[in-house]
């Protein structure tokens, strides 16, 4: 019985260091920053929506606009025209005839281009559905919430409570009741401009395409402010740092995406983006 006894106590004691091991050696591994499964899964959603962007591009003949409001002023930032064009307002698809109005209705303002198409006559139904594209993501990982779903109702600032977002893989209990991650931000590049940096009415990118998105804060926390809401940061942690002459950015030619990482704060060290984020104070 002791022999048992002994023995059992030197497998747990055993199963303990190893466990400990493991632990010391996770930063180790992983040059400074813990690389989890979830953070695996976050830049395989990444990887998919650079592969389904990449796709509208091929049938639209351009990438998704990113700028801040709608054609008629709007407030639909890049992150909301992002889940637009690779969903559509209702999942079902992008409406071909869409300029990304943040009421859905087309250029001339008098047509519904994602009404209930199950209640339309079915020749209707075969004709609004004829014209959509995609959707470019499965439904099932697309992980597209409703902005109050978020941030909760009466806190989407100017932004109308049921406009779509796309979010990211890192799930948390929010205000609404629901769990969600945070909105994956969207920008798409202005080819015909050079610079990065910030004040420069020439930049590549616009951190101004989320950024009332981003001021929106924290769900759980609204005391907190995302550091990203500082356009040095934007323009800093977006920068490649391959380039040594002038300040470039990444992906110059097409777009980025930035997820807030596990903390959930846009512009922080575990930021995850389809570039390679280098995180900098300065």
């Amino acid at each position: 019985m002791r022999r048992k006894a002994f023995g059992l106590w030197r497998i747990l004691i055993a199963l303990f260091v190893v466990l400990v091991l493991i632990l010391f050696a996770i930063p180790v591994i992983t040059t400074g920053t813990r690389i989890r499964p979830i953070d695996v899964r976050q830049q395989a959603q990444l990887h998919s929506m650079d592969a389904a962007l990449e796709l509208f591009n091929a049938e639209s003949a351009s990438f998704p606009p990113s700028d801040a409001n709608d054609p008629t002023g709007k407030a639909y930032c890049g992150a909301m025209k992002l889940a637009e064009a690779l969903m559509g307002r209702d999942l079902m698809g992008f409406h071909t005839q869409s300029v990304f109005r943040c009421d859905g209705l087309d250029s001339t303002g008098t047509v519904d281009l994602y009404p209930d198409v199950m209640k339309l006559d079915p020749a209707l139904r075969a004709e609004n559905l004829k014209a959509r594209r995609g959707p470019f993501l499965q439904v099932e990982n697309a992980k597209a919430f409703k902005l109050a779903d978020v941030y909760g109702k009466g806190h989407t600032g100017p932004f109308p409570e049921d406009a779509d977002v796309l979010c990211d893989t890192f799930k948390k209990k929010r205000p609404s009741g629901e769990e969600t991650g945070m909105p994956i931000l969207y920008y798409r590049a202005n080819r015909l401009n050079r610079a990065h940096r910030a004040g420069d009415p020439n930049n590549v990118y616009d951190y101004r395409d989320n950024l009332a998105l981003v001021s929106l804060g924290v769900p759980d926390d609204p005391n907190k402010v995302h550091p990203l809401i500082d356009p040095k940061r934007f323009y800093l942690n977006t920068q490649d740092v391959r380039v040594k002459s002038s300040p470039q950015p990444y992906r110059a030619d097409s777009f980025i995406l930035i997820s807030a990482g596990w903390d959930g704060l846009y512009g922080t060290a575990d930021d995850i983006c389809n570039f390679e984020w280098k995180y900098r104070e300065e």
